[in-house]
């Protein structure tokens, strides 16, 4: 899933966990505004007077991402799924130190993505403690539902990335997006 014409992301990535000091330099400059789009993504589910930008949460994602010096990283698609995993989580920790500070977590407001009226507020906080959940109860879904509405991979992109088939993805993103549909709307 290497874009033709550009550096390849997956030889930065190891240049980077064998210790280069400029790999992680020009892994920025290749994936910015691929990182930047993702978090634009993220950021636009959030509340308007959201304290985070989007600029911020892909520094701080990225800062994340090249700490892992052990990941053996297999592809552009790969990457960028635990680039949206990543980013949950920067988004999750702010809700949660925000939610400390306030009392109540911070709000995002969810489209049809996940079949709740569009528009509707959810609480980040609440919408992680449902993604856990269906973790525990069936984890493929819960990889599924982050990839999708977290991490704004096509169906295309999400099978190639868990190495199943499209029909499968599809099935399975149904399935989640039913059980969320259920969990967030009581």
């Amino acid at each position: 899933m290497e874009q033709a014409g550009s550096p390849n992301i997956t030889l930065l990535l190891d240049e980077i966990r064998d210790g280069s000091n400029s790999a992680p330099a020009r892994l920025l400059e290749v994936v910015y505004d691929d990182l930047r789009r993702l978090a634009g993504a993220y950021m636009q589910n959030e509340r308007p007077d959201h304290t985070l930008q989007a600029t911020a949460l892909v520094h701080e994602a990225y800062v994340r991402l090249v700490d892992w010096k052990s990941v053996s990283w297999q592809s552009r698609a790969q990457f960028f799924s635990v680039a949206a995993e990543v980013m949950r989580k920067v988004l999750i920790d702010h809700a949660r130190a925000k939610g400390a500070q306030k009392r109540s977590g911070q709000k995002i407001l969810l489209d049809d993505a996940i079949s709740l009226p569009q528009h509707q507020e959810i609480d980040l906080i609440a919408l992680e403690e449902a993604l856990l959940s269906l973790e525990k109860l069936d984890p493929r879904q819960a990889k599924i539902v982050e990839m999708r509405f977290f991490g704004g991979l096509s169906i295309e992109e999400t099978a190639y990335v868990l190495k199943l088939s499209e029909a499968t993805v599809r099935r399975e993103w149904t399935f989640a997006k039913a059980w969320f549909q259920r969990e967030l709307s009581r």
